[in-house]
């Protein structure tokens, strides 16, 4: 179904004038929706009554929106009252004005893919989500946290990505310089690929040749074309364009010709793209949802997507404060509700239930369906656990270890290990082991079996996976620990300690305990009334003072602080 859609530059308080042109404009052409790029209010200091009055006809429905209208943050931040309706309605400030959030990523019932990222850079934030949606500040984090979506037809940002003009014949006006630039922005469009990018810059109108991404051998890749655009503001002081329209098909195939005047994408990519997308009804629910060959046709409900995902760094209703850390292709976060307590390991000071999780959405580590990608998040979530190791050897002189469990299921929706430390005289003496086997015994499922299977990738069906990790006696932390390296040329390697990895496999017709791994372990440190993370809740105060405990013990481990 092809869309017309009309895309409308700064509006900065004047909606009352664009509105009554949009609804011109939408009864000749029959618009599908519309987007505003920029800010939709005017800045606060310099708000009227007039402009107040306006905002509160608005946020009644006293003013006609005549079509559906998707904005996003700018420069300037919400007023009040916006943020007030905003808070109570889904988003949703009238009847056909819809707020995509900050940090987000959209479908409309038509099928279009909007991701947005609005407001500008906070340098001033180092690492970290931003946490107030109706602020017009970003972070860097924010927007490595939208290549979750994995693909777009269209990305908002409010900054233009470095270098966009790199290679193009297309001038600025005269007197009109490039607007700022924002390296995460690039990437951001790299690793989305869109069909459209769009942005703005207050006096100027610009539209860039399209250009074409590279596949990973380096060849162009003449199904992703992106077309930059940036629209002036609708009072801009120079009368450049404000309003532009296009077509859009979000379910056509993809050219494969690259047609004249198209560019080689201009932007410079730091890190690979990343492939992220849907996740998991509970922050606990392990699993996925990616294709398999040779699987019997299974009908599942509907899954959440990016926004509604308790693992996506794009679900804009993530809880920020627990997560850790985050590199290049997976992230850290402490368990919500987790199985042990402080007191469980006193020399942790924390309960130290991590969940590791790849940036990617993606059900499975089979599912991510570039190699390069695959090998990178891997690789990266196995750096997390070392680094992991290293912090329980140097906070407890080798007194605790640890296992690490997955479950990967292709009915699932996104995959990630969890991280539990356990004394290890358990796991010397055997106990931790024997208590998997029993259990799965007692359970009457399949046996296990004690095999490496790497990334998990040539297995031939879903499986439960246990890794548990002992230190040697007396093992103290060697120079290269505090960044999860390890001597050896394999990154995955666990070359400090001993180390076990059990496998169960899994069949689509067993019913499997998605809390299998913590009901196990429950038993076995005495926590049976914890078995469950919704029987264990805590207070936000009480969260993050466990999160900021962990990352001060991890710090100095915690390697994408160096990167």
């Amino acid at each position: 179904m092809t869309l017309k859609v009309v895309v409308v530059g700064a509006v900065e308080g004047h909606f009352t004038t664009v509105f009554e042109k949009l609804r011109k404009l939408h009864a000749k052409n029959g618009f599908s929706l519309a987007i505003i790029v920029g800010d939709l209010f005017r800045d606060p200091a310099e708000s009227s009554s007039e402009d107040e009055a306006n905002i509160t006809n608005l946020v009644k429905g006293n003013i006609t929106v005549p079509l559906p209208v998707y904005f996003t943050l700018g420069r300037y931040a919400l007023p009040p009252e916006v943020v007030e309706k905003l808070n109570t309605s889904d988003n949703d400030l009238c009847e056909n004005l819809h707020f995509l959030g900050k940090r987000s990523t959209f479908k409309t019932s038509e099928g279009l893919r909007i991701v947005a990222l609005g407001g500008l850079l906070d340098t001033a934030i180092t690492a970290g989500l931003s946490k107030d949606q109706y602020l017009p500040f970003h972070t860097e984090d924010d927007a490595k946290s939208l290549k979750g979506a994995n693909n777009a037809d269209i990305l908002i940002t409010t900054h233009w990505p470095t270098l966009i003009r790199s290679g193009s014949k297309v001038d600025l006006p005269d007197g009109v310089g490039t607007p700022q630039t924002e390296q995460c922005v690039a990437d951001l469009c790299s690793a989305l690929k869109p069909k459209y990018h769009l942005s703005v810059s207050k006096d100027a109108f610009y539209e860039r040749e399209p250009f074409f991404h590279l596949t990973e051998d380096g060849q162009p890749d003449p199904m992703s074309i992106t077309r930059f655009l940036s629209l002036a503001a609708f009072e801009s002081v120079l009368k450049q364009k404000w309003l532009y329209a296009f077509s859009i098909d979000p379910n056509a195939t993809a050219t494969t010709t690259i047609t004249p005047g198209t560019t080689a994408s201009p932007l410079n990519v730091r890190k690979r793209q990343r492939q992220e997308d849907v996740q998991s009804f509970s922050r606990f629910s392990d699993g996925g949802d990616h294709y398999r060959p040779k699987k019997r046709p299974v009908h599942r409900r509907s899954q959440p997507g990016p926004q509604q995902c308790f693992f996506c760094l794009s679900n804009p209703n993530l809880a920020a404060h627990l997560i850790s850390s985050i590199a290049s292709d997976s992230y850290l976060t402490i368990s919500k509700g987790p199985l042990p307590m402080s007191t469980t390991f006193p020399q942790l000071g924390c309960p130290a239930h991590i969940l590791i999780i790849p940036l990617a959405h993606s059900p499975t580590m089979g599912c991510i369906s570039e190699q390069e990608v695959r090998s990178a998040t891997y690789k990266e979530m196995q750096r997390y656990r070392r680094a992991l190791h290293s912090m329980l050897i140097d906070k407890a002189n080798s007194s605790i270890g640890a296992i690490t469990w997955e479950i990967s299921r292709a009915d699932g929706v996104h995959f990630h290990w969890q991280f539990l430390p356990v004394r290890a005289e358990l796991i010397q003496k055997g106990l931790v082991e024997a208590a998997f086997k029993v259990q799965a015994e007692n359970e009457k499922y399949p046996t296990f079996k004690a095999k490496d299977i790497g990334d998990g990738t040539a297995e031939k069906g879903d499986y439960f996976r246990v890794w548990i990790w002992c230190p040697k006696e007396g093992e103290t932390n060697g120079a290269d620990a505090a960044n999860g390296d390890c001597s050896s040329e394999d990154d995955t390697s666990e070359t400090r300690g001993k180390e076990k990895s059990l496998v169960l496999p899994l069949s689509q017709e067993m019913r499997f305990d998605l809390q299998f791994g913590r009901r196990v372990m429950a038993k076995l440190l005495g926590l049976e009334v914890r078995a469950h993370w919704k029987d264990c809740p805590q207070t936000e105060q009480e969260e993050q003072k466990d999160a900021e405990t962990f990352k001060a013990a991890f710090k100095k481990f915690d390697f994408s602080l160096d990167e």
